[in-house]
């Protein structure tokens, strides 16, 4: 019998493939085993309006918000490779499982916008598109965040035009899919002070009122832009509505407990109270979804019937649990519900144990392989 003096081929094979399928597993098979235990949420009958009667078929959508992808001046490269493939990861698996018929990305798209020259603007363009990629038959839809462009006196003609155009993202949008309406709105240009960008989006917010109420028989239509039926719209932007603080959020991925207690300041951490109290009164939308904390939170407008919902950051560089929003909709009713997705201190764990598991795997491999060549000598 003839001694072997190392270790076979055939046992380095097997290591480099338990390293090659710890690392599948962390960076890839992990997100559809977390992911596909979400699921699109069931309308509930008794929640449904009864005085709008539809037979429009249900419109799946997903959302999320503050992507913040880096820019050249801020993080280490393997820092923005990591977040970004983790973003594409998430978001690709999310599309292959849920298959949305909208996609809405509720501002701070990029980390340096506001500071970035045309050319990297574009590559930031460039990299979103390829990252958040939606096939064909799905739509994708923006808002702009104070990342984008800047908080209210920070931002320039120029930079509010750059980013609107690339993004066919005006400061106040209406949109009419499946007979639900959503109004996009640019949180920065809620200031009313009648500033270049805050005077345009109250014309254009109150042309949207006059046609929702219009839809509602209530006050004329303007001429050509009459909307078919009414539904109680979708408010989507960037800040959340005006709150003391995240105190009253009880959500698995609310902010933690020293930062709930922080006071929000006005225009800066959530809308003003006077331009909140005006989107309620005028628009009347039966659920606010917004993002700008990077945490997640719940609130009930007591007197408007109106749900708002916060998405946490989609971008594991300002959250260890990001989540996303699967909601259906219909003209009278809706569902939402939050996907968690995986937990970056889990990632590192299974990667931890399961490069110990290794480690143990080979040096009991090398000390049978050493008591077999011992015995062979003796003998």
């Amino acid at each position: 019998m003839k001694p072997v003096m190392g270790f076979h081929s055939s046992h380095f094979t097997k290591i480099f493939g338990l390293v090659i399928g710890l690392f599948l597993l962390c960076e890839f098979f992990i997100y559809y085993i977390v992911l596909i235990q979400c699921s699109w949420p069931k309308l509930d009958p008794n929640k449904a309006d009864p005085s709008i009667v539809s037979d429009e078929k249900e419109l799946k959508v997903l959302l999320l918000a503050d992507t913040h992808l880096l820019g050249p001046r801020r993080g280490h490269w393997f820092d923005k490779l990591k977040r970004e493939w983790q973003m594409y990861r998430a978001f690709q698996t999310a599309m292959t499982l849920h298959s949305p018929d909208v996609v809405f990305v509720l501002g701070d798209l990029f980390d340096e916008g506001l500071w970035c020259s045309d050319n990297e603007f574009s590559a930031y363009i460039d990299r979103f598109h390829s990252l958040f990629y939606v096939p064909k038959g799905t739509k994708l839809y923006v808002v702009v965040g104070n990342h984008d462009i800047g908080f209210h006196y920070g931002i320039t003609p120029y930079l509010h035009k750059r980013f609107s155009e690339s993004f066919g993202s005006p400061s106040v949008r209406l949109l009419t899919i499946a007979g639900n309406h959503f109004v996009l709105i640019n949180s920065m240009a809620m200031e009313g002070d009648g500033c270049f960008l805050c005077r345009p989006a109250e014309i254009q917010l109150s042309n949207i009122t006059r046609r929702l109420k219009c839809a509602k028989g209530m006050g004329e239509c303007p001429k050509g832009l009459e909307i078919k039926q009414y539904s109680r719209p979708v408010l989507l932007q960037h800040f959340p509505l005006y709150r003391e603080s995240d105190e009253e959020c009880n959500e698995p991925d609310e902010a933690p407990e020293d930062e709930k207690r922080q006071k929000f300041r006005e225009r800066w951490d959530s809308l003003s109270k006077e331009s909140s109290l005006m989107l309620l009164e005028s628009l009347n939308p039966r659920v606010v979804i917004t993002g700008h904390t990077h945490h997640g939170c719940r609130k009930y407008h007591d007197g408007f019937n109106t749900h708002e919902y916060t998405l946490p950051s989609f971008n594991w560089r300002n959250k260890d649990n990001p989540s996303y929003m699967l909601a259906i909709f219909t003209p009278n009713n809706y569902a939402v519900d939050k996907c968690y997705m995986p937990r970056e201190t889990t990632v590192i764990l299974i990667y931890i144990l399961g490069a110990l598991c290794i480690l143990l795997y080979s040096s009991s491999s090398y000390r049978r392989h050493c008591r077999r060549n011992r015995m062979f000598k003796v003998h």
